[in-house]
């Protein structure tokens, strides 16, 4: 059997773009996907360490803005999808699991024995997963980090006036929120068209090519190296959706 690359991801889009751009250049690929974490969780898990009332202006954000801008900005999705030729198919081939953590998920990935496992939009994986996968584990971050953790990462660097800090990072991946060692970065010039509704696929579709040359390196047999470190890249900080009103404040001042 040839070499197996599993996709260990969350559910939505940007997980169909992910699969379909492996399943397109590798013959023998398996799809993990985990259900959503529920909002509310989600919700009162953030609000521990940011407040109730951040958290209330990071659902406003989510549930009211962010809808908004995705349907106005869907001819630049396209056109960015387009000339990267990716394809939002939805995949159906799938090994559905409740969650990344759970023992359903250490069972499945010890019978694909993969060679490489790529990591999209999934809850952060436990210690005890991590420990039981004996090869390579791989993310694409829609951010540069150190600096830009979490979300939204070429969204909060233009926000702080460092468009030279836009861009996507491949990095292996640890027991914490995109922490592990940097192994490429893709940097990318927004467009006035663009906005945080489309830097996602902006990300995707500049960082896509980034690992497959590390997913070729691992199955080539030839060791991942580590990047050189930023000489610029400021405080590490894990970054969350905006509010709404933190938002809208960028926005009058052109920051979209």
């Amino acid at each position: 059997m040839s070499d197996r690359i599993v996709l260990l991801a969350g559910p939505g889009e940007p997980t169909f773009l992910v699969a379909n751009y492996l399943t397109a250049r590798y013959p023998n690929v398996a799809v993990i996907i985990e259900e959503p974490v529920p909002r509310v969780t989600l919700a009162r898990r953030r609000a521990r360490r940011l407040g109730w009332v951040e958290v209330a202006g990071q659902v406003a954000f989510v549930t009211a803005a962010l809808p908004l801008l995705r349907r106005s900005s869907r001819a630049r999705a396209a056109e960015i999808l387009a000339g990267a030729r990716l394809s939002n198919r939805p995949v159906t081939d799938v090994h559905a699991v409740a969650s990344v953590n759970g023992p359903e998920t250490a069972v499945l990935l010890g019978e694909l024995d993969p060679t490489v496992v790529v990591v999209n939009g999934t809850r952060i994986i436990s210690d005890a997963i991590l420990r039981g996968i004996a090869c390579p584990v791989i993310n694409i971050h829609a951010g540069i980090t150190p600096r830009y953790r979490g979300v939204h990462g070429g969204y909060w660097a233009m926000a702080e006036g460092r468009p030279d800090l836009v861009g996507t990072t491949v990095h292996l991946v640890d027991a914490g929120i995109d922490t592990g060692g940097v192994l490429a970065r893709a940097y990318f010039t927004p467009e006035a068209a663009d906005s945080i509704a489309t830097y996602p696929y902006r990300h995707l579709a500049d960082g896509l090519p980034l690992l497959a040359a590390q997913i070729d390196k691992v199955l080539g047999g030839e060791e991942l190296v580590e990047a050189e470190p930023l000489s610029d890249d400021g405080p590490s900080q894990l970054r969350w959706h905006p509010t709404i009103w933190g938002y809208l404040g960028g926005r009058r001042l052109g920051v979209r």
